[in-house]
């Protein structure tokens, strides 16, 4: 392999706001610690995270900031330590930081390999979802062959791959999407889907399932879909929230919950600790990546850009209605 250079280009922001602030500038190149790679970057994904990190929603450090959490490409340095992943091997990553660039840092604990027929520059939309998947429906939420699963906005970029994983799974799935992405939805391999608007999914949803109701509920929303979450559990089940975009602060009503034998459960996964997440994508590539290797499940993406397109990739981020997920793509 070549030399590496002593800098790169990535996208930086010196003050929160808007998405003008997002310029392209240099970076000195990172240097893998003890047990991380250096990864040349073939792409990387928008998640909401960044969006709120740039209006300043989560501290960081002063100074130049480089978002993105997750990407793909290949391993371009080794540092000490690491073992199992050779120089030039596809893959992508879970970050903590750091994607919006050329070159990137993780360490080993937190890569996947690229499986063969799975396209490069598509991998990188899968490590962060795949990881909010597995930790949520299949570890903290148990889902096996045969249970019911609920997803709330099926067609955005954890919903659409949430769908499929399920489906893998042979679990019956069934998700809320607006009217225009249902039959999308059901594509992917959603039982049914339910305009996300219409006040009577709960009804329709019971109904569907012969009463029985949604052993696990991956929940988006918050406040606005306690109510509704809990009118569709099943016995025992499990509401895992792992969003807050409808609202942070709600009431709930604790003797319909427990009436359920009902489990309530707000997750995160950046702030999770190293440990942590190594567990998470040891689960991920055991139990759900053989999935992708036999082409049952495969990324959904909306639209591409250049890395340079950061702040119009980040509008439309913003505008919504998307399916899937957006890509910044390294030249």
């Amino acid at each position: 392999m070549s030399p590496l250079p002593a800098t790169m280009r990535a996208i930086l922001f010196d003050r929160t706001g808007g998405p003008e602030v997002l310029r392209l500038g240099e970076q000195p190149m990172p240097v893998p610690a003890a047990g991380e790679v250096l990864i040349r970057i073939k792409a990387t994904a928008l998640n909401l995270a960044d969006v709120r990190q740039r209006q300043g929603a989560y501290i960081m450090s002063s100074g130049p900031r480089v978002l993105g959490l997750e990407c793909s490409g290949h391993i371009a340095a080794l540092g000490d330590g690491v073992k199992g992943w050779q120089l030039a091997q596809p893959v992508c990553a879970l970050l903590g930081r750091g994607g919006y660039a050329e070159y990137a840092t993780a360490h080993h604990s937190q890569l996947l390999p690229v499986p063969e027929g799975l396209d490069l520059t598509e991998a990188a939309s899968m490590p962060e979802a795949a990881a909010t998947i597995w930790s949520n429906i299949f570890d903290i939420g148990g889902l096996r062959a045969g249970g019911v699963l609920l997803v709330h906005g099926g067609a955005g970029g954890i919903g659409s791959l949430a769908i499929q994983f399920g489906k893998a799974a042979e679990a019956r799935v069934f998700c809320t999407a607006s009217a225009a992405r249902r039959e999308f939805c059901e594509t992917l391999g959603a039982e049914h889907s339910f305009d996300y608007r219409d006040d009577t999914i709960a009804e329709q949803f019971l109904a569907l399932t012969d009463g029985h109701g949604a052993d696990v509920i991956l929940d988006n929303m918050g406040a606005s879909h306690l109510e509704r979450n809990i009118a569709c559990l099943a016995l025992d089940g499990r509401i895992l929230n792992i969003g807050l975009q409808g609202g942070r602060v709600g009431q709930i009503n604790l003797g319909a919950l427990m009436k359920k034998r009902g489990s309530l459960c707000s997750t995160s996964l950046s702030d999770r600790s190293p440990t942590a997440k190594a567990r998470i994508m040891a689960g991920v590539r055991s139990d759900l990546w053989p999935h992708v290797a036999a082409g049952r499940v495969r990324p959904v993406i909306d639209q591409s850009f250049t890395l340079a397109q950061a702040g119009d990739a980040h509008r439309a981020m913003e505008a919504g209605g998307r399916s899937g997920k957006l890509l910044l793509i390294c030249d």
